[in-house]
């Protein structure tokens, strides 16, 4: 065997060990400016703080994120990621039972009873609606990072239309209007009483607060088929 090939094998075998670190890496980071940006705010909040608070230098957020706004894009995509999964989650423990292979139709009751459960799974950390307004501010008045919020925003809606939909349809029901028009309406819903909740002081949890206006919008907007 040549010097090459054990190079080559050597750089194959620390490859993943490399990509773990580095996951590892991006993830405190990813952590401590949620934090930061919720103790400081977006806008002041500094690389060199959220590198500290990670543990780190400011070389070694360099090498992860190009600036603090990839970062939060980055935030923002694993945030959509752990939303989609708990809401997935939510349907294949409390609907898919009930519905099996669609044959079972549901009353309003029951669909109001199971959304008020996949409710309860949702991440309740008020935080993130937060620093996610903050971030949205800076985007209104610099078009680069409109943009790119933009895409997130869509890529989210797209992904979360193609849950509730799969959902509604396994429940033998549909949207009376465009899917992703009736999802932002619902988002939207969410995220205004979180707002609210946060200008209140309201302290209960996200299930709680939504667990009477989230279901009846969503069977305002659907009908059995």
């Amino acid at each position: 065997m040549d010097s090459t090939t054990r190079e080559d094998e050597a750089a194959a075998e620390s490859a993943p060990a490399e990509s773990a670190r580095r996951q590892r890496t991006r993830s405190r980071l990813l952590d401590a400016a949620f934090d930061v940006f919720a103790e400081q705010g977006v806008r002041a909040a500094s690389v060199e703080t959220i590198a500290e608070a990670a543990g780190f230098t400011r070389g070694a957020f360099y090498s992860n994120f190009s600036s603090k706004e990839e970062l939060f894009f980055a935030l923002m995509d694993r945030e959509k990621t752990t939303r989609l999964e708990q809401l997935e989650t939510g349907v294949a423990r409390f609907l898919t039972p009930l519905v099996g292979d669609g044959a079972a139709e549901l009353g309003d009751a029951e669909v109001v009873e199971i959304i008020t459960r996949i409710l309860e799974l949702q991440s309740d950390d008020r935080r993130w609606w937060l620093v996610q307004t903050e971030f949205q501010l800076l985007a209104l008045r610099d078009p680069e990072i409109a943009a790119g919020f933009v895409r997130y925003q869509d890529d989210f809606y797209r992904e979360l239309t193609e849950t509730v939909v799969a959902a509604l349809t396994s429940a033998r029901r549909r949207f009376t209007i465009d899917a992703e028009e009736a999802v932002r309406v619902i988002a939207e819903l969410c995220a205004s009483g979180e707002a609210r909740a946060l200008l209140d002081g309201d302290q209960r949890r996200f299930s709680e607060r939504l667990s009477e206006s989230v279901p009846a919008v969503l069977l305002a907007l659907t009908r059995p088929v």
